[in-house]
């Protein structure tokens, strides 16, 4: 395994796109929903050995950390089939409108799904949820300077039928995560990194 010394932290400490060579690629499985299961057979750079890994595509998803002047949290309460849980979460919604930025996304999940809107947002995080089975990205916002927005014609359907929405104060919310009350993954993300931002006092900075 290759190591790094001196003063190259920088370069070390970040993230870099690779491809390795891909032998022979097939779908398992692809519909018309939004993500494809995809099996590859890949080689190491210069070596012969083949082997096979699965991978999920998938548009990627935007989070949203919406704050009130009272430091209180929008949250949602979900239920998940695959991971047999309901789950508290924060209002977000697949990046499957094409070319649309992720923060205009962000913003009509936000009216969508609890009526909302922000004049206030910055992006907190991006990050890959499972990066050895996905390429799912999660785009999380921090949204605030909040009044009411209605959702217009869209319509709830399926588990979002049934969600419940409700307001949290952070320090709660951030106890429940640091307790493991609260496992959803985004939702703790952003608000340890709130959490670590406002320690810091940079969240009003660029």
């Amino acid at each position: 395994m290759a190591t790094s010394t001196g003063d190259d932290s920088a370069d070390l400490l970040a993230d870099r796109p690779m491809s390795w060579p891909v032998v022979s690629s097939h779908d398992l499985h692809r519909d018309d929903w939004v993500v494809v299961l995809r099996e590859d057979v890949i080689t190491r750079p210069g070596h012969p050995e083949q082997f096979s890994r699965i991978s999920l595509e998938h548009p990627g998803a935007v989070i949203v950390l919406a704050v009130d002047d009272d430091e209180r949290v929008m949250c949602l309460r979900q239920y998940r089939h695959t991971s047999g849980h309901e789950f508290v979460e924060l209002p977000a919604g697949l990046k499957d409108a094409g070319d649309e930025p992720p923060v205009e996304t962000a913003k009509r999940e936000l009216r969508e799904e609890v009526e909302l809107e922000a004049s206030d947002w910055r992006l907190l995080l991006s990050t890959y949820g499972s990066a050895g089975i996905s390429d799912e990205v999660h785009d999380i916002f921090l949204a605030r300077g909040l009044s009411h927005a209605p959702r217009g014609d869209f319509e709830m359907r399926h588990e979002e039928a049934e969600m419940e929405h409700f307001w949290v104060p952070m320090a709660d919310l951030l106890d429940a995560v640091l307790e493991r009350r609260v496992r959803q993954g985004p939702l703790a993300q952003a608000v340890l990194a709130y959490a670590v931002l406002q320690q810091r006092g940079t969240l009003d900075g660029a």
